[in-house]
């Protein structure tokens, strides 16, 4: 059980840091709205992960049946990455403040790191492949799985967490022009996963 949990945890720690579109999305926001926004974000993926976990484990059986379903979801991934990235790069320079607390402002943000994590498929295919593998390869039971997937999801929040308040600490050397600089290439790395996605899938 000691050997599930350590590897749950390195799992999520590295699963963290893949320089992706949620890396950058938690960086900005954290930058630009303070770390606040960045755990909201972390909390929006950490849910959509235990989704991924709860059907990786239990199988795809409770999915309805979608014809071509890895591609209309790579679809309205490859949409919504093209949006984000475009408003990055097209929008004026932005100013560096902490917004109010409020309920809409969680939904913003819980719904942008979901939306980020859930609607590109590498992400459900790569918690499949680890399921396999601890299944078929470790060969751990039931409660060994549980525990391997639970830390691996709290290590997430903690490290996504840990990104938020880390960028939020940068935020004096983040003058406006600075920041609106990795806003800009923030969005190109956007727009290329967005490709990537296109590539990969569709091509």
């Amino acid at each position: 059980m000691l050997a599930a949990g350590f590897y749950g945890l390195v799992t999520g720690v590295l699963l963290c840091l893949t320089f992706g579109t949620v890396f950058f999305s938690l960086v900005q926001n954290s930058v630009d709205n303070g770390y606040r926004s960045g755990m909201k974000i972390a909390f929006g993926v950490v849910v959509c992960d235990a989704i991924f976990v709860f059907f990786a484990i239990f199988g795809t059986a409770l999915f309805p049946h979608v014809e071509n379903f890895e591609k209309w979801m790579a679809g309205a991934g490859i949409v919504f990455l093209l949006i984000l990235g475009l408003n990055n790069l097209l929008r004026n320079q932005p100013q560096i403040a902490y917004p109010k607390s409020k309920f809409g402002n969680f939904i913003f943000y819980f719904s942008t790191g979901f939306l980020l994590n859930g609607l590109n498929p590498v992400n459900f295919i790569s918690w499949v492949t680890i399921a396999t593998y601890v299944r078929s390869t470790l060969h751990y039971d039931l409660n060994q799985i549980s525990l391997f997937f639970g830390v691996s999801l709290l290590a997430i929040l903690l490290t996504e967490s840990g990104i938020a308040l880390s960028a939020h600490r940068l935020k004096k050397i983040f003058t406006p022009r600075v920041a609106k600089i990795f806003n800009q290439v923030t969005g190109v790395v956007f727009i290329g996963i967005a490709c990537q996605i296109a590539y990969s899938v569709f091509l």
